[in-house]
């Protein structure tokens, strides 16, 4: 059988002596290779537009004339307009046909790119960011509910690991590719690109998840076998104090992640290495591809919650490390490789849980959950600017390796709560 697939005829939540259908139980579509692929792409265009506008800051900031400090609005435009749309998308995709609020996302995705292509003034500019990422807080969490919901119970954390790979790709290949292209077309062309390639992705997504039935997101029983796997109350429902601890630990792990990233190559220009900036960033990237990837095979293999808490653990001691070796660049490199590595590792892993431990909301929590890594990215952006300044770079990484301790402890309480009496 496809791993990627569920079986014909297995329900997907229920208990002993429990049955969850009314009748024969409908064929699930196969997961192809085709589906994920387009699901890639799909997150690879979305990440890119999310990631192109920085390095195209002073090229806006020179073509509208406005003061390149006042450009980053566009990045803060961006993703406050995520944040406050991403739960209100992912419970409308929850409540309708995913398939059409996606590809109608997608379609409004490409309008506002079209329109930040065209946009004679800088607020109008601005005011199509915000569209931008309305539309985008559909796509990501309605794509990994779609994949999601179609993968098999014990390959599912690794499916989501490919797709998510695609917005760690847009890292470092999309990113440095629409700057190296706004140098020689003008930064209107990379929105237009990027708004031709949405536009044509609407197409197959309105038609090649439509045929059969998807799978409940729940855990089948043979999830149910793997360690740390999230069990759903009766009806899959669970409080919203839970909930809001789940999506909490992920922001706490954007504010570890992103503190390092954001101000990386803000503190190597400082210290006189410009030249190591891309590939360090390069470096940095494939390794946080390659742990998006060990973390998802393990959380299939050895439960979800117990990854996300060595991941978690296992960030905070690199990220020390990385502040002791900073100025030292070849170890420097081996310590950016570890902390992508880990850091990375624990994102599938915790979409996982929550798709496992809340089945019938999957969109809803897995845009709750965007949201709260954008709000631990926006908070590490607006925190380490003044830490940086006032005390170093390396002290941010103290402050960040810190922050991801509560998030591990709160790993602790999911894997407690979960634990057999007498264990």
């Amino acid at each position: 059988m496809d791993p990627t697939s569920s079986g014909p005829g297995r329900s997907a939540s229920s208990g002993p002596g429990r049955s969850t259908t009314r009748g024969p139980e409908p064929v699930t579509p196969r997961l192809s290779a085709g589906l994920v692929a387009l699901a890639w792409v799909t997150q690879f265009l979305v990440g890119t537009d999310l990631f192109v506008v920085a390095p195209l800051l002073p090229d806006i900031a020179a073509s509208l004339h406005v003061a390149p400090a006042r450009t980053g609005l566009l990045i803060t435009a961006f993703s406050l307009a995520y944040v406050v749309a991403s739960p209100f998308a992912g419970r409308l995709s929850d409540r309708h046909d995913r398939a059409r609020i996606l590809s109608a996302a997608l379609v409004l995705f490409s309008l506002a790119n079209v329109a930040t292509a065209l946009a004679p003034s800088f607020g109008l500019l601005l005011a199509t960011r915000v569209v931008a990422g309305v539309a985008a807080a559909a796509t990501g969490p309605t794509v990994y509910a779609l994949v999601s919901t179609r993968a098999q119970a014990t390959a599912r954390a690794q499916v989501l690991a490919v797709v998510g790979s695609g917005l760690l790709t847009a890292l470092w290949v999309g990113a440095p590719a629409g700057a190296v292209l706004s140098r020689h077309a003008g930064w209107q062309a990379a929105f237009v690109i990027l708004a031709a390639g949405t536009c044509v992705l609407a197409v197959p997504h309105a038609f090649v998840w439509r045929s059969g039935r998807t799978a409940p997101a729940g855990p089948t029983a043979a999830a149910g076998s793997v360690p740390g796997a999230g069990t759903p109350a009766p009806g899959g429902q669970r409080g919203g104090g839970e909930a809001a601890f789940a999506v909490a630990v992920t922001a706490l792990w954007a504010f570890s992640v992103y503190s390092l990233y954001t101000y990386l190559a803000v503190a190597l220009h400082a210290d006189g290495r410009a030249a190591d900036v891309a590939w360090l960033l390069v470096v940095y990237g494939i390794a946080a591809v390659a742990g998006g990837q060990a973390g998802g095979g393990l959380a299939d293999r050895a439960g979800a919650v117990r990854v996300t808490g060595v991941a978690l653990a296992l960030m905070a001691v690199t990220e020390v490390a990385v502040a002791l070796v900073f100025p030292a660049t070849w170890a420097l490199t081996v310590a950016l490789v570890l902390f992508a590595s880990a850091a990375y590792a624990f994102f599938p892993a915790q979409q996982r849980h929550l798709v496992d431990t809340f089945p019938e909301r999957a969109t809803g929590m897995l845009s709750w959950n965007n949201s709260a890594l954008f709000v631990g990215l926006s908070l590490a952006g607006a925190v380490g600017g003044p830490v940086v300044h006032s005390w170093g770079y390396p002290q941010l990484l103290y402050l960040g390796a810190a922050v991801a301790v509560p998030a591990w402890l709160l790993t602790r309480h999911r894997a407690g709560a979960r634990r057999p009496p007498g264990r």
